[in-house]
């Protein structure tokens, strides 16, 4: 219910079509999700269906066929009050998919493994210039930032010190 959570929060601030949610999270809010064009529409579709949105208007320009305009409602307002609480008091475990290949990591030679997390550690690195390069935003959507800052230099700290580790068995290996 995140999702959902996120576009009536989105929809609160501002009515707006589909693709204007959209571009509004790729541009602020791609640090915490990675909500496609075409799961937001089925979202919308959806909480029209349980009355949280209703569509008041319509918007149509040049030759594109016309945008609906999203707003939200009084039961779409309370199940945003009701998401927004649940969200704020969970605690959410963070996955990191990579942390798989780390499991099988003796599978393939040391020098090898360090190279590929050389690679990891150098895509990590231009995630986290990004965000340092962020600019600052207005109230709690800074928090967003803060915390893939954080996350970002936390994560690079961890992996030099595994790099560190594999390059010492390394030396350990070759003398």
């Amino acid at each position: 219910m995140e999702r959902e959570l996120l576009l009536l929060g989105l929809l609160r601030r501002s009515d707006m079509h589909g693709y204007q949610l959209h571009e509004f999270i790729e541009r602020n809010m791609s640090t915490c999700t990675d909500l496609k064009k075409s799961a937001a529409y089925y979202l919308l579709e959806q909480m029209e269906g349980r009355g949280w949105v209703r569509v008041s208007g319509e918007l149509a320009e040049g030759k594109r066929p016309p945008r609906r305009i999203y707003t939200i409602t009084e039961a779409g307002e309370a199940a945003y009050q009701q998401l927004l609480r649940e969200n704020l008091a969970q605690a959410h475990t963070s996955v990191f998919p990579g942390n798989v290949g780390l499991a099988f990591l003796s599978d393939i030679a040391l020098d090898e493994a360090i190279a590929l997390l050389r690679q990891r550690r150098a895509a990590l690195q231009a995630q986290a210039d990004a965000v340092a390069h962020a600019p600052p935003h207005a109230g709690s959507l800074q928090y967003l930032i803060d915390h893939q800052r954080h996350h970002l230099h936390s994560e690079l700290a961890w992996l030099e010190q595994v790099l560190n580790d594999l390059e010492q068995r390394l030396k350990g290996d070759l003398t």
